[in-house]
């Protein structure tokens, strides 16, 4: 079986959150006897030229948006033993971000228009193409209404994975003639429609053979106007072809036996993961003390993440014996509230506005808490990651996190982590002042939950398990 990852981002290559972390990782988790995995990606300028050592072109081809003849190039790479392909123009990927243009609905219209070119033009023939996001989203409707006659194209099935409903690819109408050219196809028009726009997403939950998304929480959420995104009802039109299936991390890249960014690698020590504390505080310049505990956030500085939560309890928060660090960069509001609290509480607090990948290693290993108070999380990875250097997630119960942090039950001894239900600072405070208490008065309560986080397997086997039971399904095997 023949399957095609269609998606905006990849580890290594190039990453702006968590699909990139997927792109990276599921493939290789899925490559087996019975599956062969490729994916297919833009060129980005922005990827290191070191990475594409042994890479060859297989041709360069021409594409009609509407009336516009575009060229493009298609590369071949081997990684990790995963094949992957890129799809090459400067125009419209030779730029120094991702995402962020006003042209975007045209980039990634035209990427997906690419994919199911190039197909042809290299002869490879998936069973699936597995479409990622709003970014590849318009593939299945493209398969079904400008590919419908093409006896190549016909047998492709398709599966679109939503990784996070809130950016949906909605473009001005015109681009359904002066872009896509499906002006003879009116039933193409009335899938895309919305509100006097077009929008990729809609078209292709519509369309796409299977759904799934990145946790079976975030699945049933979606169904419900607070979390659908005005896709609610249409969610709820193919909800028997939509199925959660947790996130996985790539556990060779997440483990503190063997990270080499983090400074004392260990197993299940906790004195070793107290030096890894201890050489973190004393890095950033804070009292070196491995009894005060130290309350990480590892995120983008957005509304999503919760961040407005934690700006609301910082100051009652830090009344307590405690040191906070943030790493993260955002929105620039996010940002000042970061540097005031810095600099008001600077024996007590650090916000580091980067993003630096050995950096949040060593924050995931030194840290005794992680907050992740989310308005809403389709998944979410740091909570997974987090527990696996054995530091305690505290987080809000939405989406993923709710699927994969049990709470800690003082009297049963059962839990890998502490939540709370509503999006209320109150409560999350309240949530983190009995982590803290467990933390002081507990040593042995806390000694479990460290243990039992450890100990959750949060690798891709199950996860590639049920993908490769709906592939399996698709193709009627």
């Amino acid at each position: 079986m023949k399957v095609l990852f269609a998606l905006a981002e990849a580890f290594p290559f190039i990453k702006a959150g968590g699909l990139g972390d997927v792109g990276g990782s599921l493939p290789k988790a899925l490559q087996s006897e019975e599956v062969e995995t490729t994916v297919i990606m833009p060129r980005y300028s922005s990827i290191p030229h070191k990475l594409f050592k042994g890479c060859k072109c297989l041709g360069s081809f021409d594409i009609y948006l509407s009336w516009r003849k575009v060229e493009y190039k298609v590369l071949e790479l081997y990684h990790e033993e995963v094949r992957y392909l890129f799809i090459e123009n400067e125009f419209y990927f030779n730029r120094e971000k991702l995402y962020g243009y006003e042209d975007d609905g045209e980039r990634f219209a035209f990427f997906s228009l690419a994919v199911l070119e190039a197909l042809g033009q290299i002869s490879y023939q998936p069973d699936i193409i597995h479409c990622h996001d709003w970014h590849t989203s318009l593939i299945p409707l493209l398969l079904k209404e400008k590919y419908a006659g093409s006896e190549f194209h016909k047998s492709i099935k398709t599966v679109l994975t939503i990784h996070n409903l809130k950016h949906q690819g909605v473009v001005p109408g015109h681009y359904f003639d002066d872009v896509l050219g499906l002006s003879n196809h009116t039933n193409a028009f009335a899938k895309l429609e919305y509100y006097g726009n077009l929008n990729f997403f809609k078209g292709g939950i519509l369309d796409a053979d299977f759904l799934t998304t990145v946790s079976p929480s975030y699945a049933l959420e979606i169904t419900h106007p607070y979390y659908g995104e005005t896709l609610d009802g249409v969610l709820r039109w193919r909800f028997k072809d939509l199925i959660g299936i947790l996130n996985g991390i790539d556990k060779s890249k997440f483990d503190p036996r063997t990270d080499e960014n983090i400074k004392v690698k260990y197993k299940s020590s906790y004195n070793k993961k107290m030096e890894n504390k201890t050489w973190l505080q004393k890095s950033l310049g804070l009292p070196v003390d491995k009894n005060i505990p130290v309350i990480a956030f590892i995120s983008r500085l957005v509304e999503q993440k919760g961040v407005d939560l934690i700006n609301h309890i910082m100051e009652e928060l830090l009344v307590h014996e405690v040191q906070v660090i943030i790493l993260g960069t955002g929105e620039a509001r996010y940002e000042e509230a970061l540097r005031y609290f810095e600099s008001k509480y600077h024996d007590k607090m650090r916000g580091m506005i980067m993003y630096d990948e050995a950096f949040a290693h060593q924050l995931y290993a030194g840290a005794d808490i992680l907050m992740m108070p989310s308005k809403f999380e389709p998944c979410g990875l740091s909570q997974m990651i987090a527990m696996s250097y054995g530091t305690i997630p505290v987080v809000r119960e939405t989406g993923g996190l709710k699927d994969s942090v049990i709470p800690y039950n003082k009297y049963t001894g059962v839990g890998n982590g502490f939540s709370f239900a509503n999006y209320n600072a109150h409560e999350f405070l309240f949530t983190l002042k009995e982590a803290l208490r467990i933390y002081t008065d507990d040593k042995e309560g806390w000694n479990k939950v460290f243990k039992q986080a450890l100990n959750t397997d949060f690798s891709w086997k199950k996860s590639a398990e049920l993908y490769l039971q709906c592939y399996r399904n698709l193709v009627g095997i």
